[in-house]
């Protein structure tokens, strides 16, 4: 049986080394916003209650949020099928690029920190790459149906 700390510490690592990614890294994208586009990639077209929801934030933040992102062209409204009364919020493809370019940037800064390792250390880390895919989706698959699924 794996120790909980392990998940405390992987989850640490894999945070502390995002952060430091995106302190480094040069784009025009608030932070927050810039995880709006993130969540929004992941979960599909959503509700703004159901974004709030997996962002642990209001719904009135929430809806403040994808304002400026629908300011700034980088989503898009529609009306939901389950519920005409209800939008379903999804990245338009100005936002899909300026996300890409987000992670483009991150990664960008991470890269040069990747080559510094040995031929050994960076097989090692390919591999646990692959370990960590195979944890998501895992813990996907695990999951109840994502907020943005719910009910259809």
């Amino acid at each position: 049986m794996t120790s909980p700390s392990l998940g405390d510490e992987l989850l640490g690592v894999v945070a502390r080394l995002n952060r430091w990614a995106s302190r480094q890294a040069v784009f025009d994208v608030p932070p927050a916003q810039a995880r709006l586009l993130a969540q929004l990639d992941e979960l599909g077209p959503s509700r703004i209650g159901d974004l709030a929801q997996a962002d642990h934030t209001s719904q009135p933040t929430m809806s403040a949020q994808v304002g400026r992102l629908e300011q700034r062209g980088w989503v898009q409204r529609s009306a939901d099928p389950a519920d005409a009364r209800a939008s379903l919020i999804a990245l338009s493809p100005m936002g899909a690029e300026t996300l890409a370019s987000v992670r483009r940037a991150r990664g960008a800064v991470v890269a040069p920190v990747v080559e510094q390792l040995g031929a050994a250390d960076r097989a090692r880390l390919e591999d646990a790459v692959a370990v960590l895919r195979e944890l998501l989706a895992i813990a996907v698959a695990a999951e109840d149906p994502s907020p943005a699924t719910k009910g259809q």
